[in-house]
């Protein structure tokens, strides 16, 4: 059973949406397996960008994603990192169509509603960097 992990951004948090989104992941038959508020901060941002952490557009991720609170959750379920992407269409909500998660909420590459990991090493990786061992609960 794959296990992915998902950021609930500060535009899903300003615009209200988690509960609508966590709706669509729980329709798609996916579990939830942890699940924590918390406020980013910008060393454990730097570690989750790293591979941005040096470029130019760098400050202006980290000011938005530590701008309030987020949602952080863990989903369990069978090609739950592929389906999940499918499920949020393209980073970019404006090339996102309608009926993803993106393409209904979201407004440019930034906000666009939710980070989810892009693979199933990295889905573990989050996991790990996000959440302790006891936090997680497989079903």
């Amino acid at each position: 059973m794959e296990k992915t992990f998902v950021i609930f951004k500060p535009d899903c948090m300003e615009k209200r949406l988690v509960g609508t989104v966590l709706a669509r992941f729980e329709a798609a038959g996916f579990d939830v397996i942890a699940c924590k508020m918390t406020r980013l901060a910008p060393a454990l941002l730097r570690e989750h960008y790293a591979h941005v952490a040096t470029k130019p557009f760098y400050p202006e991720i980290e000011a938005f994603m530590a701008s309030r609170p987020v949602i952080m959750i863990g989903l369990q379920g069978d090609n739950v990192v592929q389906r999940v992407r499918d499920l949020l269409g393209p980073t970019d909500s404006r090339k996102a169509a309608k009926g993803t998660i993106r393409g209904d909420f979201g407004t440019e590459m930034m906000k666009n509603v939710v980070h989810a990991s892009d693979s199933v090493e990295n889905g573990k990786a989050e996991l790990a960097r996000f959440f302790k061992p006891e936090e997680l609960f497989a079903v």
